[in-house]
């Protein structure tokens, strides 16, 4: 069973991993490559770490999949105003800004390593997240971060600045649709989340020299019996996912589940942030549309409010 605000099928979620489906089943574009084309919504509500107490447990129970999926809808109810823990961005929205969410039998979206975490920080990895605590003894590490990143709109972030949302796409709140078109030597997959669109080649270039460097990286596909798999290097630096760096690597996964759900698989390397790579394995059902234009510049107020406010911070401390 399928749809927004429902169970996603067991098939789905663990994917049939060592049998692809028949090619019958998957469909096929008029050139024989396996048809990913559609609208697709990553909409599933399972965490990105497995809950420690969960050990290596891959799935969850059936009786804690209803208590998941309760707790899931019972977060759509509009209480009025902010709940405790949900991010500060929920907390600006009633419920009809809100998807029905789906719910994955998955106990972790992380499938590798075998305990659902990201691995430990290198040294590396771990100098950089300490070194603002370490040059701003006596501050309040929340107050290091808001006046480090409030100085002007560059400090803010890429999503923050409308931008970018960076690679890979995890599932969030909300604005979740993705819209995949193939070519024969192509594929297009359009991101509603600040209206963003890659474009991956699959006739076999090599990647572009190591000195290009983008938000996006540079993407090369191919097809792998019935999975698209598509490799991406060349990261910036700025993009930043969770804290990595230019050496980024991720390796993607598109694998048709059924007539109505894709598996996505990524495999995330930074040898300068992550003592081993870790892989995260997302089931994404499909979605009837539209697909909206994500006017993020548009009224953007908190930008100018966020600076304004930093200002009067400032002149208040003097």
């Amino acid at each position: 069973m399928t749809g927004r605000g429902r169970v996603l099928p067991a098939a789905a979620a663990a994917l049939a991993l060592s049998m692809p489906l028949p090619a019958a089943a998957q469909g096929r574009t008029p050139w024989g490559d396996p048809d990913l084309q559609g609208l697709w919504a990553n909409d599933v509500v399972t965490p990105l770490e497995r809950p420690a107490g969960l050990g290596e447990r891959q799935q969850l129970t059936d009786e804690e999949l209803a208590a998941a999926a309760a707790a899931n809808a019972q977060r759509r109810v509009d209480t009025g105003g902010p709940r405790p823990g949900d991010p500060i961005l929920l907390q600006g929205y009633n419920q009809f800004w809100m998807p029905e969410r789906d719910v994955s039998r998955q106990t972790s979206l992380i499938v590798d390593p075998p305990d659902g975490r990201v691995p430990p920080l290198t040294p590396a990895g771990e100098r950089r997240e300490t070194l603002t605590l370490e040059s701003n003894q006596g501050v309040s590490a929340r107050d290091i971060e808001h006046r480090r990143h409030s100085d002007g709109p560059e400090g803010r972030s890429l999503w923050e600045r409308c931008l970018t949302r960076g690679l890979p796409r995890l599932p969030d709140f909300y604005n979740n649709n993705t819209l995949i078109l193939q070519t024969a030597d192509h594929v297009v997959i359009h991101m509603e989340m600040i209206h963003e669109t890659r474009v991956i080649p699959l006739d076999g270039r090599p990647h572009v020299a190591a000195g290009i460097r983008q938000w996006h990286g540079d993407p090369r596909g191919r097809w792998e019996g019935d999975a698209l798999v598509v490799e991406t290097t060349n990261f910036s630096g700025k993009t930043n996912f969770k804290g990595s760096q230019a050496g980024l690597r991720l390796v993607e996964r598109f694998t048709r589940a059924g007539a109505d759900t894709l598996v996505y698989e990524v495999t995330v390397t930074d040898p300068d942030t992550w003592t081993s790579p870790w892989t995260a394995r997302i089931p994404i059902r499909q979605s009837e549309g539209p697909l909206f234009e994500y006017a993020c510049h548009e009224g953007n107020y908190a930008m100018y409010n966020t600076l304004a406010g930093a200002r009067a911070e400032e002149e208040e401390d003097r």
